[in-house]
């Protein structure tokens, strides 16, 4: 919707090369024949005696910002129609975890499903953490083939959702792109869906809305892993109205 009406905006000005030519636009044959001159009734009509009218600096960077939305949403258009590139595709998966993350990859990176992984486990320095990631951010700001290939192993970090290093009680909590994090709460930590304003329960595995409500827009998936010692997904489906 906002890029219909972006694109309304950019249809609009599109239609005037240049400010003078947009105040053509205001101009009637009747101006022009009373003023007998058109830049007299071209600042007539830039001084707004005929109504609501842009000035120089507004409609330039109105039109700007309109061929800005448009190039934008040409980007977008390209991105989703070309093939999709997966990064645990071709890829021998033997992990329970690695799988499941596998299977959600296409739904995430389409923005289809959100999901958020749990992990507990050991870091580099043999201290315990925990954490909680947005999938499909992780998605776009990493590469994953290292993970599906085994080189590398997910975990959370101070910048993901939630962290807790046990060792040094080091505790984080951060908004993503996905989801607001929020702990006023009876229930405690919630992680609120920005897309489509629902709330994931990490506790219950449910989503509930503002009301209370619950249906079964999110689950949570415990997962046997060779990898770690404690991984549970949760997967929510974004809501279209």
């Amino acid at each position: 919707m906002e890029f219909n009406r972006a694109e309304r905006f950019y249809d609009f000005l599109a239609n005037f090369k240049d400010y003078e030519d947009y105040l053509d636009s205001k101009i009637t044959p009747t101006d022009l024949y009373y003023l007998k001159s058109r830049e007299l009734a071209r600042k007539l009509v830039e001084h707004s005696h005929k109504g609501m009218i842009l000035s120089r600096e507004e409609f330039e960077e109105r039109k700007a910002a309109a061929e800005a939305a448009k190039a934008e949403q040409s980007s977008v258009f390209y991105s989703r129609s070309r093939p999709m590139t997966l990064a645990s595709a071709g890829k021998e998966l033997n992990d329970n975890f690695l799988k499941a993350l596998a299977e959600r990859e296409e739904a995430n990176r389409s923005g289809k499903m959100t999901s958020v992984i749990f992990i507990r486990d050991y870091n580099t320095l043999g201290q315990e953490v925990s954490g909680y990631i947005d999938y499909a951010h992780r998605l776009k700001t990493q590469d994953f083939e290292p993970y599906f290939c085994g080189k590398k192993k997910l975990m959370p970090g101070p910048s993901d959702l939630c962290y807790y290093n046990w060792k040094t009680q080091t505790s984080t909590s951060n908004s993503s792109p996905n989801f607001e994090v929020t702990y006023d709460d009876p229930n405690g930590l919630l992680f609120k869906s920005k897309r489509d304003k629902t709330m994931l329960n990490p506790r219950s595995g449910s989503r509930g809305d503002s009301r209370g409500d619950s249906r079964g827009d999110s689950s949570g998936t415990l997962l046997q892993s060779d990898l770690y010692l404690h991984v549970v997904l949760y997967d929510h489906s974004v809501r279209t109205f």
